[in-house]
């Protein structure tokens, strides 16, 4: 076996599968759009025009900021709260990702011990009790969310990630993986069964919206946030004056100087496939729902939708020089095209099946790969961002923290050292893209390496910055 490839390069599909399978592939969210999303769903929110007074503005109007703002009312269902969103509700990350909901908080087991290894134990037991949270809110309030606490099946497609499974307790040979999933790249599995919850990503967020307008919360479309002052919140047309102030803005520039370099925009790109038929379904099994993923350093995540289609993503995390968000970003055909060449290497049994669906998202990566938090202003201010991809479910928790910090309570969250703690800031460019550019390659030389992590690697991990999930 050619150690120096990987399998989607070893066996890719035959000529002009992926070509056909693109063929009138739309440029279009499918969680948004009028196929994944049923007519009426969405509900319009006024723009702000003149002043408003609050105890507490939230900007941003993803999971963060409609976390922050239902919990602020469930805590206190006196407090005024007010939200601002520059477009509208959950269009950009909370709209575009996979749907899968994480239990973890630390991107990872491997990741979170490696930063707080005295900690890990309580993290990970925060975590399973964000998501049982979650999942009682969906319960409590009739959100329409498409919850489905599937587990993910993480699945090894190359010899040396054997290896690495056969530490898990739900470890499973070739055999029984694919008696779950049936890909002839499975080479072994683990099915972890209570870490994930799969969710309809813009629904949530919609439904999060409607809880949050049915608790007294106002919230602003179009109500973009142009200066933060002491006490005061401006917008294109209008300013909110309140006394604590949460930041939701995550992948967007930084409201407070002092993150501008901590986090950077790295696109994800996405396909998602048209309904399946009976005998496609039957060829590739998959009858538990679960969320999938492989181990490489350049992933891949999928997953089936309501209707029955398959959602397949990830790999290509692109950062563009310069750092900015730009919609010219999301149409990249080359990603596109790998993306669905490895589909096929994954599924050969499904060639002929055409994708409907492809687009793109900006994540925002910050230096130790899980959110970080913290305050400004004397404490008025709060702040929590850099998910780096895990923010569906650890958004939940990133809104506590914040009521935490705001309230000026010592808690048990604001004590820990991942709360306590920041990242390392990204350099300015250009050295940020030299960096981001080294950084790719070497994850990717360590993918055809059987995992081995070379110099630069062992290095940024010596240094808080190396990432292993």
């Amino acid at each position: 076996m050619d150690m120096g490839s990987t399998v989607f390069e070893r066996q890719p599909p035959a000529p002009g599968v992926v070509s056909e399978a693109l063929r009138g592939t739309r440029q279009s969210v499918f969680w948004l759009d009028s196929d994944g999303l049923p007519p009426g769903f969405r509900t319009a929110h006024p723009s702000l025009v003149g002043d408003r007074t609050a105890d507490l503005v939230v900007v941003g109007g993803g999971y963060t900021g409609l976390w922050t703002a239902v919990r602020a009312k469930e805590r206190d269902p006196s407090r005024s709260v007010v939200l601002l969103e520059a477009s509208t509700i959950g269009w950009a990350a909370s709209g575009r990702n996979g749907g899968f909901c994480e239990a973890s908080l630390t991107h990872g087991h491997e990741n979170g011990v490696s930063r707080w290894p005295d900690e890990i134990d309580t993290l990970e037991a925060w975590g399973l009790q964000n998501l049982d949270d979650i999942a009682a809110t969906v319960e409590r309030y009739g959100m329409d969310v498409e919850f489905e606490r599937t587990g993910t099946l993480s699945v090894a497609v190359e010899p040396h990630q054997v290896e690495w499974l056969r530490e898990e307790p739900d470890f499973r040979d070739a055999a029984a993986t694919r008696a779950l999933v049936d890909s002839p790249t499975y080479l072994a599995g683990s099915w972890e069964e209570s870490g994930t919850a799969l969710v309809h990503p813009a629904k949530l967020a919609l439904e999060l919206a409607r809880v949050a307008v049915s608790l007294g919360v106002e919230i602003y479309e179009h109500s973009r946030v142009t200066a933060l002052g002491d006490g005061v919140v401006t917008t294109t047309r209008g300013w909110v004056r309140a006394s604590q102030i949460a930041l939701a803005t995550n992948v967007f520039p930084s409201l407070l100087r002092r993150n501008r370099l901590m986090t950077v925009p790295v696109y994800d790109y996405v396909l998602v496939t048209e309904p399946l038929s009976a005998s496609q379904r039957a060829s590739i099994g998959w009858d538990g729902r679960q969320g999938l993923a492989d181990l490489a350093n350049q992933f891949h995540y999928y997953r089936q939708t309501a209707d029955g289609r398959i959602l397949f993503g990830g790999y290509d995390a692109v950062y563009y020089p310069g750092g900015k968000v730009r919609s010219s970003y999301e149409d990249r055909p080359e990603s596109f095209a790998r993306l669905a060449s490895h589909f096929f290497t994954t599924f050969p049994q499904l060639e002929g099946l055409r994708f409907t669906h492809k687009w793109a998202g900006a994540i925002d990566s910050c230096s130790r790969f899980c959110a970080f938090f913290g305050t400004a202003r004397g404490g008025s201010v709060a702040y929590a961002t850099g998910y780096t991809g895990l923010g569906v479910g650890a958004s939940r928790f990133g809104a506590d923290v914040m009521l935490d910090l705001l309230s000026g309570s010592a808690t048990e969250r604001t004590a820990s050292r991942m709360v306590r703690e920041r990242p390392l800031p990204f350099p300015p460019e250009p050295a940020a893209s030299v960096g981001i550019s080294l950084v790719r390659g070497a994850m990717n030389r360590a993918d055809h390496r059987e995992g081995r992590r070379g110099l630069f690697l062992k290095t940024l991990d010596a240094v808080g910055m190396g990432f292993d999930s």
